[in-house]
């Protein structure tokens, strides 16, 4: 299991049930993010080699997709109706693997379909006039608790500072805090 992937499923992914009881992993990807469309692709191919790997083009989105019997295996909260509308935990195996071990890339992917890298300005008035200065700061919306709470699982093992900025939305903008994202995450390409 690659925790990039699990970020990437728990953002924009679904499993589909076809015949035969195979599934069919489906990630979309914003065609503005080629790079981004390309490090999920490796990251599915990591997770399942020798699968083919396809991709289905949409209005401004790509699906990335493959087939497996073995998805529900690795992503066991597949299950009917949305993923805001049910428990979404993670199984003692994928903590492992997405807090003690790679907490870094499970942020990454779940940045990179559900969060953004943005720069706030910020306009104060001063005797002298308007004084206007910028920082960079990280977003990550989802709708879904329980999603919302793996992320800032991932966020308290790196001690990484956070806010709710509106109530789906979750707002990282302490410097330090932003310069170890970019050390992982930067800016979505």
């Amino acid at each position: 299991m690659d925790a990039y992937l699990l970020g990437q499923y728990l953002g924009d992914g679904h499993l589909a049930r076809h015949r035969r009881n195979v599934f069919r992993l489906r990630i979309t990807t914003c065609d503005e993010y080629p790079d981004i469309r390309a490090e999920c692709e490796a990251a599915v191919r990591a997770v399942m080699p020798g699968k083919q790997v396809g991709r289905l083009p949409k209005a401004g989105c790509t699906d990335v997709s493959c087939y497996s019997k073995h998805w529900p295996c690795l992503f066991p909260q597949h299950g009917k109706g949305m993923k805001h509308g049910r428990p979404i935990m993670l199984l003692r195996w994928q903590e492992r693997i997405a807090y003690d071990l790679h907490p870094e890339l499970l942020i990454r992917g779940l940045i990179h379909s559900d969060g953004c890298r943005c720069i706030n300005r910020v306009t104060s008035r001063t005797e002298s006039g308007p004084n206007t200065y910028e920082y960079p700061r990280y977003f990550f919306t989802n709708v879904s608790g329980h999603i919302r709470g793996i992320f800032l699982g991932a966020c308290r093992r790196l001690g990484i500072d956070y806010h709710y900025n509106q109530p789906t939305s979750i707002s990282i903008a302490r410097r330090e805090s932003v310069a170890l994202l970019d050390s992982f995450v930067g800016p979505k390409s």
